[in-house]
């Protein structure tokens, strides 16, 4: 089951239908989860009369983004290892409004039976040395197919719309610069991380003083 580079495609050597079906597992297991958090987003609006998504975005990693990864890691390109070792082929990300919003979906993520927290990385209450902020899960979900029931991992990351803004344009950047951006402009992205981490904190609190306010009037 090796996975070829040729002219910037990947191949299975042994039986293309190998490819097809880890694809499928891991397109499922996005389907199933972005249902779920549909489902608690809608639920919440109807017992809080309020949304704490913004909104949500799933991706599947590109045959070619998984080599470059493994051979990155110093594992050989086979199917085997692309299972076994990359947590993040299934994404989804989660935008929401505020920080405390991030830690109430982590929760209701958790509470899913069905679902298991395999690793957590709270990058909020821990920047990364870049000022990246964002809440990371991996979990595993059962995919139910017919013959069997397969358990896929998926990488959740839960982050605000601050968060997500600033994260995008980091990743141009280092793409941009292949991961080595001059010293004056990483050192900009770290000072706007911190005016990004003070945003969301000054935003959470004028909006827990509005609900104070609206709850006193009740």
């Amino acid at each position: 089951m090796e996975l070829d580079l040729a002219s910037n495609n990947i191949k299975i050597s042994e039986d293309i239908h190998s490819w097809e079906e880890v694809s499928l597992m891991y397109n499922s297991a996005l389907k199933q989860i972005t249902t779920k958090i549909e489902i608690l987003n809608e639920e919440f609006q109807e017992v809080h009369r309020y949304n704490p998504i913004e909104h949500v975005k799933a991706r599947v990693k590109t045959p070619e983004s998984i080599v470059k990864k493994l051979k990155r890691n110093g594992y050989e390109s086979t199917i085997e290892n692309m299972v076994r070792y990359i947590n993040d082929i299934a994404g989804i990300r989660i935008i929401c409004s505020f920080t405390s919003d991030i830690y109430r979906i982590a929760e209701m993520i958790s509470n899913q039976k069905d679902i298991q927290v395999l690793t957590v990385k709270d990058y909020i209450m821990n920047p990364k040395k870049s000022g990246y902020r964002s809440y990371h899960m991996i979990v595993s979900l059962p995919v139910y197919l017919s013959d069997r029931i397969v358990n896929v991992k998926v990488e959740i990351q839960i982050r605000t719309v601050a968060m997500d803004f600033w994260a995008s344009l980091e990743h141009k950047i280092q793409y941009k610069f292949e991961g080595k951006a001059p010293n004056h402009i990483n050192s900009e992205l770290h000072e706007c991380a911190k005016m990004v981490a003070d945003l969301d904190a000054r935003m959470l609190s004028l909006n827990e003083e509005i609900l104070a306010i609206e709850d006193g009037k009740k």
